[in-house]
């Protein structure tokens, strides 16, 4: 018998229906992924399976005695307490006993160990833990606080947004319900903790329902994926791989029968045109499939049109966009940045991956010369044009309406050289006209981060900055973004916890390490996974030496220095090509079946040329500086 049974429901607002007649059953340990567009009735659903929302029409059954349990995309308001007060809340008489016992543990802690009365209080809690069979309980609370970096004593009130949501995802997650229902769980997480979050799910004893646009998450854990289109459900008990084959099929599917229905349309339009000579009485049933074919018709929903983005290119710049040399950071106590050296060139697609709070934004402060190194050097090259989309969404005003972020206070924007009315530029990014007159602050985050991207794209530009522009956004506009930035021919610098959307748009990744070392490698998350394995083999290598720190002396250059001028090009040359047939070999499947130590020697060779290149380019630059400085000096410099 199904968990769970919805049965013809139907759910509108204002006259629109969100789903339409639709049925479902749900059994027990599946892992049922939905999917639809935002604003397609996701939410909606799992508050109908959770009991938060009653159906206008149909039934929604469920087996006596089941308990579910649902993470919204919202925090919402009125909740106080500790974080372990909360994390807790929904395990009654057993979650108010752990509480107290982390509460007496804590305050214990905090005076020293010395205080009587906190010991005989903790030692009580623990003698009704072990009558209430709840350690394991507590062991399950203390695992999800640590895998979700929470704070158990502080304040609800008092946290982030990222935090609040990752303790009403813990909340959620310990309370062990027989329906698990998460609403992108997967926002304001980092790729550790997601990849501990799908273990745990996939390892769960009751039935998960998810909504994500993690591809890899969708990938990992559906066993069944049921989608909202235009109204209805449609189901496909497969995996995700198979379903992306079979929605397409589908929609070609589709396309043909409509192409063919219109094509019959028309031809039975054009025969009542004829007159009434054509239409006798024997012909009264061929008029009366006509007026059906019409209904049909009116009541045909078209596939949903998708967002439309476009990039405005800027100047070309120089080859050079950033180098860091040697540059640090710290907080007070907290080391950010530590010695790190790198060469970003024009057209490199580099991600930046890291738990949360290591500093992943104020690294690319740094490189983008926004905020003073404490140590080392930036260098930034010619001609950029920069534009610069926060995770936060800041640059957008909540009382601004969707209209006036765009245009600030113009009817029009200017797109490559064509000018287009704002209303006509927000429809591609799916906002109607009343939409666009909507305030900022009533958006939804799928809403508010096309928005940001609809108002930087009116900009010309040869480097993109993107701090964690995946997060709700949908799995087809991700997709979109994804050609959008792998057809820019400017340079991108890439934060996100989006482990397809960096395998498929990056060329390299620098990755916190910890205690502000970080990682340059090459290609996206799963080749920085392929090559942490293969460096852990047991290799020797030797230590990479550290290029030279450069200090500019007097104007006047040697022979010797002119000659080395004239061949660092051919030298570069030799190096990135050497540096290219390595990247072909590690994309190449087949030669990771060869031997485990050509693999690691392979990934030394290249942290090295990085090395190299990186010494080489940066004393091809300060020796053009050189003969710079002696031509503007009035000195003879050979070519």
């Amino acid at each position: 018998m199904a968990l769970l049974s919805v049965k013809n429901v139907c759910v509108g607002y204002g006259g629109f229906l969100l789903l339409d007649g639709i049925s479902l059953n749900i059994e027990r340990h599946e892992r049922v992924c939905l999917l639809g567009r935002n604003g397609s009735g996701k939410t909606t659903l799992l508050k109908l399976i959770n009991d938060e929302l009653a159906p206008d029409s149909g039934t929604v059954s469920r087996s006596q005695g089941i308990a579910t349990a649902r993470l919204d995309q919202e925090v919402p308001e009125g909740i106080a307490g500790t974080v372990i007060d909360i994390i807790t809340s929904g395990l009654g008489a057993k979650g108010r006993l752990l509480a107290d016992y982390h509460r007496a543990g804590a305050m214990l802690a905090e005076a020293g160990g010395g205080d009587p009365r906190l010991m005989d209080r903790l030692d009580r809690l623990g003698r009704q833990l072990d009558a209430e069979n709840g350690w394991a309980v507590h062991r399950q609370v203390d695992l999800v606080i640590a895998r979700m970096g929470l704070p158990a004593e502080a304040e609800f009130s008092t946290l982030s947004t990222g935090l609040k949501r990752r303790t009403l995802l813990a909340r959620a997650l310990v309370s062990a319900p027989d329906i698990l229902m998460l609403d992108e769980p997967t926002n304001h997480l980092d790729i550790d903790a997601i990849a501990w979050l799908e273990n745990f799910l996939a390892a769960y004893g009751g039935t998960v329902v998810i909504v994500t646009h993690d591809r890899e998450m969708v990938r990992k854990l559906a066993s069944r994926i049921v989608e909202i289109d235009r109204g209805h459900l449609l189901d496909w008990q497969c995996d995700y791989p198979t379903f992306l084959q079979r929605k397409q099929e589908s929609l070609e599917n589709e396309e043909t029968r409509n192409r063919l229905f219109d094509r019959k349309l028309t031809v039975e339009e054009a025969w009542l045109r004829q007159g009434v000579k054509a239409r006798r009485t024997r012909d009264q049933g061929r008029l009366n499939l006509l007026l059906k074919m019409r209904a049909k018709r009116r009541l045909r929903q078209e596939q949903p049109g998708g967002v439309e983005m476009t990039l405005q290119e800027g100047r070309r710049s120089g080859n050079l966009v950033m180098a860091a040399e040697n540059l640090g950071y710290a907080y007070p106590g907290k080391p950010v940045v530590c010695d790190l050296s790198t060469v970003i060139l024009r057209q490199d697609r580099v991600g930046i991956i890291g738990p949360n709070g290591c500093g992943k934004t104020t690294l690319l402060r740094l490189l983008l010369g926004e905020l003073p190194p404490q140590q080392g050097r930036v260098r930034l090259g010619s001609n950029l044009e920069v534009i610069y989309f926060d995770q936060l969404r800041a640059q957008l005003d909540p009382e601004k309406t969707v209209f006036d972020s765009v245009a600030g206070g113009n009817d029009t924007v200017t797109l490559n050289g064509r000018t287009r009315h704002v209303i006509g530029y927000l429809q591609k990014f799916l906002f109607t006209p009343e939409r666009a007159r909507t305030r900022v602050r009533s958006l939804s985050g799928g809403e508010r981060c096309r928005l940001l991207l609809a108002r930087l794209f009116t900009q010309p530009a040869n480097v993109l900055v993107l701090d964690e522009p995946t997060n709700d956004l949908d799995i087809e506009t991700l997709e979109l973004l994804e050609e959008l930035l792998l057809g820019f021919k400017g340079t991108l610098l890439l934060v996100s916890h989006d482990r397809a959307f960096l395998n498929h748009v990056v060329t390299s990744t620098l990755v916190f390490g910890g205690a502000g070392k970080i990682e340059e490698t090459v290609g996206g998350y799963d080749d920085w996974l392929r090559q942490k394995e293969a460096a852990a083999a047991p290799v020797a290598a030797q230590p990479v030496p550290k290029p030279p720190r450069m200090r500019t002396p007097a104007v006047k250059m040697s022979f010797k220095e002119e000659r080395e001028l004239h061949s660092l090009p051919s030298l570069l040359e030799k190096l990135e090509a050497e540096k290219k047939n390595l990247l072909l070999s590690l994309a190449d499947p087949a030669f990771y079946r060869g031997v485990s130590g050509d693999v690691a020697a392979v990934n030394i060779r290249l942290q090295r040329l990085e090395t190299e290149l990186h010494a080489a380019y940066l004393r091809w630059e300060y020796l053009e500086e050189r003969k710079a400085r002696a031509a503007a000096a009035g000195r003879k410099i050979a070519p």
